[in-house]
């Protein structure tokens, strides 16, 4: 029987992430795709209605809106599943991936709720790469990273998360090797199949 599966894909920040994750979502059938990016505007507008600055590192936003996020991807993902065998959601999940039990309860969560699997895919690429396609995407949320590459890669962790590949958290892991151009449609390819076997 095939089994219904919640993917997360997660990386550090310029790794392809968003990139690899919709290509997947093309790739793959029966999936659905979702963005915690997507409520950037509602959250814009709790700082307007809050009188604060727009700043997604300010204490204001980690302090009542950053959880929050995640928590509604996660409700919109739980209730897209009941509908589709496959849900697919781009979403860093910086700090949860490194936390073992929000990892473990979510898969008992979705196992029990859903009889679904939790599946991480880690996109994996260099910090050399990740500098480039920094500068290539010239974007004004990188700005301070790149004039400060060398105190901004420092607290940067490009090892896989434990709790990823723990047995004891009940998720499965797919590394995608996203370092090199060259190789990308054949990890796409091996993703898609390992994601779409029962």
């Amino acid at each position: 029987m095939f089994l219904k599966k919640l993917i997360l894909v997660v990386s550090p920040p310029a790794c392809g992430k968003t990139f690899v994750s919709k290509k997947l979502a093309s790739a793959l059938t029966h999936v659905v795709y979702l963005d915690k990016d997507t409520l950037i505007p509602l959250s814009k507008k709790i700082f307007e209605v809050a009188g604060e600055e727009y700043n997604r590192s300010s204490d204001f936003f980690n302090k009542n809106i950053r959880d929050l996020e995640y928590v509604v991807t996660l409700d919109l993902a739980f209730e897209a599943l009941q509908y589709e065998d496959l849900v697919l959601v781009n979403a860093p999940f910086t700090r949860e991936i490194r936390d073992i039990d929000f990892v473990s309860k979510l898969s008992k969560r979705l196992k029990d709720e859903l009889n679904a699997e939790l599946v991480f895919i880690w996109v994996n690429a260099s910090p050399e790469t990740c500098h480039r396609r920094m500068v290539e995407r010239n974007s004004t949320r990188d700005t301070w990273k790149l004039e400060n590459w060398d105190e901004y890669i420092k607290g940067v962790d490009f090892s896989i998360p434990t709790p990823l590949s723990s047995k004891e958290s009940g998720a499965k892991l797919i590394v995608f090797d996203n370092d090199h151009d060259d190789t990308f449609e054949s990890e796409l390819k091996k993703t898609v199949n390992l994601l779409e076997k029962e």
